[in-house]
């Protein structure tokens, strides 16, 4: 033990320090514990050793000015809140656009990285469900629109990663979970 190290460990804030270098390695133990077993990869290193890695892990966030001055700010990614610490999910949340009209809602989803025969979209009269799959990339998500649509009238684009959705809105009560063709 060099001389610095004698010093701090006759100090009573060393137990302190201590204990916070505990708390920290035991949070990421739990971590680590509750990592989706699709994301943690093991790779052979030139030297023969065994690395793991986990991910990857993305989050991110949009921010607009909605109808009534108001930021609104929507997260996309796959870690969601969790306490004490974030969790990750097998599953990415892709970034929505709701874009209200007088006659028809309009979602824009971005989903880089699936084709058009990977996307399974479902609609319901206050509700629009995305989910896809391809590989180790998947997304899922629910959007809750801002009025009700008629689920029949859903028209669907996918061109570049981009799905674009329009729903006519609807005033009667009609069926609901219907799915949609991709075009």
């Amino acid at each position: 033990m060099d001389w610095f190290e004698d010093w701090f460990e006759r100090r009573p804030f060393s137990r302190f320090f201590r204990e916070i270098d505990r708390a920290i390695e035991e949070m990421f133990r739990e971590f680590s514990a509750a990592m989706p077993k699709e994301f943690i990869k093991e790779k052979k290193l030139p030297d023969g050793s065994v690395e793991r890695v986990f991910g990857p892990v993305i989050y991110g966030y949009s921010m607009t000015v909605g109808p009534d001055g108001k930021p609104q700010i929507r997260t996309f990614g796959n870690l969601r809140r969790g306490l004490p610490y974030p969790a990750p999910s097998a599953y990415r949340e892709p970034l929505v656009e709701v874009i209200p009209s007088k006659e028809e809602i309009r979602v824009a989803i971005e989903l880089p990285g699936v084709r058009k025969e990977d996307i399974d979209l479902r609609v319901s009269e206050d509700r629009l469900t995305v989910s896809a799959a391809r590989g180790e990339v998947k997304y899922f998500k629910e959007v809750e629109l801002p009025g009700r649509v008629d689920p029949k009238s859903a028209e669907a684009s996918y061109i570049n990663g981009l799905l674009d959705v329009i729903l006519k809105r609807a005033e009667e009560k009609g069926p609901s979970g219907e799915r949609v063709v991709i075009k």
